[in-house]
């Protein structure tokens, strides 16, 4: 155990023992220069009794701050939920709207209305406006929270302005410049406001924004957008152009993380509904029905063998051949099908074709190899023969460029019928790399070992 995790669990233990005997005093001065992270971990492992007591008695903003960082779910509502609407509402304003949006919208009807009613006119309405959007798109994301200019003012009336504005905003890395409407007609930056002529018009000073995002757009366009082009904030606008926020990258490292979590358990066969911290009754729900898939498909590729079971007979060494073309098939699948999935994250759909010729082509190659190192093994089992080798070869060759193609095929075409490739793509290409592989090889060892 490290020294930090030694530091951490004496600082948890004396915050229980604060809490049960009373002193709340002490328990929040003990906390108070922790990080809003290591807050809430502190938090998270109390007793449902001694969150909502500690909850209660910690400063507004450290409170608040630590109720965002912990984990998204149904622990932090009905922990937000349990506190008074009062306590709560004081809570949820000390926020930036973005946050406070996330929070509200875990919240039942009932419990977001008695917050609601709580906060002032202005405040309820902004959050109002922002729970339209869907929690995972870029209007989910934004904060209305921004530095903007109108472009008929001067360098030095957008300067004053600025000064006033930022004192309000959190964290502004750029200056917005709008036209009367509010039309979003680009950035300035901030070196280049200071070093302007103070009677120069803003609007000789905009540059085009590089990238835009309208809020109905998925979250994972955002991360992939400020990721390509390095950006510290992206606007969101209207169909009509008209500024409506902004979504920093501080915000999108969670959204990538989520994206990165969700899309490595959909991969391994479990579903985005399953909880890391579920029980293992809910866990047994969330993953039977997709192993329960598996089991129906694998029965199809096996039956394959059915088919030529005389064969087998015969062959008997076939028998200890199949399952390792089989097993290659889809070990290589596997990799072509993550490989594209991070492409299509990355990148989006674009390039899904050059990308599927391209691991045709890795098929083609690797297959190659491991055909000539399959039929090498083939020439030492008994009764090993060069016709043997030869099949086993084809088998092999053939079976990696089937799983090639499908681990760039599959997903690239369930993505653009917009389902999530990462839900069934694993279900599809191990049935067709199995399928293939028993077909190859049966198939080829009844022609040109039984003459069939």
């Amino acid at each position: 155990m490290t020294a930090q995790n030694k530091e951490s669990e004496a600082t948890q233990h004396r915050v229980e023992v604060l809490i049960a005997s009373g002193d709340l005093v002490e328990a929040c001065a003990l906390v108070e220069d922790l990080h809003a992270s290591d807050l809430a971990d502190v938090i998270e492992r109390l007793g449902e009794s001694a969150q909502l007591t500690f909850l209660a008695a910690l400063p507004i903003g450290s409170a608040s701050e630590a109720l965002t960082e912990m984990d998204v779910g149904d622990e932090r509502a009905n922990l937000l939920s349990r506190l008074n609407p009062e306590r709560g509402a004081q809570l949820i304003a000390a926020l930036a709207d973005d946050d406070a949006a996330d929070l509200i919208g875990e919240l039942n009807q009932k419990s977001q209305r008695a917050i609601l009613e709580k906060l002032t006119d202005e405040a309820a309405g902004e959050l109002i406006d922002l729970l339209q959007y869907n929690e995972d798109s870029a209007g989910g994301l934004m904060t209305t929270d921004l530095v903007s200019v109108v472009s008929t003012v001067t360098a030095s009336e957008a300067l004053n302005l600025v000064r006033i504005k930022g004192r309000e905003v959190e964290d502004f890395y750029t200056v917005f410049v709008v036209d009367r409407i509010g039309r979003l007609m680009g950035t300035v930056r901030l070196d280049d406001l200071v070093i302007a002529n103070p009677e120069e018009q803003i609007e000789g000073l905009v540059e085009e924004p590089v990238a835009i995002i309208y809020p109905e757009e998925d979250q994972e366009l955002v991360g992939r957008l400020i990721g390509r082009y390095n950006l510290a904030s992206i606007p969101v606008v209207s169909v009509t152009g008209i500024l409506l926020g902004r979504i920093t990258f501080d915000d999108v490292i969670d959204v990538i993380e989520a994206e990165q979590t969700e899309d490595i358990l959909r991969l391994a066969g479990v579903t985005d509904d399953e909880d890391l911290r579920h029980t293992w009754a809910e866990s047994v729900r969330a993953r039977l029905p997709w192993l329960v898939l598996n089991l129906v498909t694998a029965s199809l590729a096996a039956s394959v063998i059915l088919v030529y079971e005389d064969v087998i007979d015969q062959v008997i060494t076939l028998a200890f051949l199949a399952p390792i073309i089989a097993a290659m098939g889809g070990s290589s699948g596997t990799q072509s099908l993550a490989i594209t999935i991070r492409r299509l994250t990355v990148e989006g759909p674009r390039g899904a074709g050059g990308l599927v010729i391209k691991e045709l082509l890795i098929g083609l190659v690797i297959g190659g190899v491991l055909g000539l190192g399959i039929a090498g093994i083939a020439l030492l089992v008994p009764d090993g023969n060069t016709r043997l080798g030869l099949v086993v070869m084809l088998a092999m060759w053939g079976n990696q460029v089937v799983a090639g193609f499908a681990g760039a095929f599959v997903p690239a075409t369930l993505d653009r019928m917009g389902v999530d490739p990462s839900v069934a793509s694993s279900v599809f290409v191990h049935t067709l790399t199995d399928l293939c592989g028993f077909f190859l090889l049966l198939g080829l060892a009844s022609k040109l070992l039984l003459g069939g």
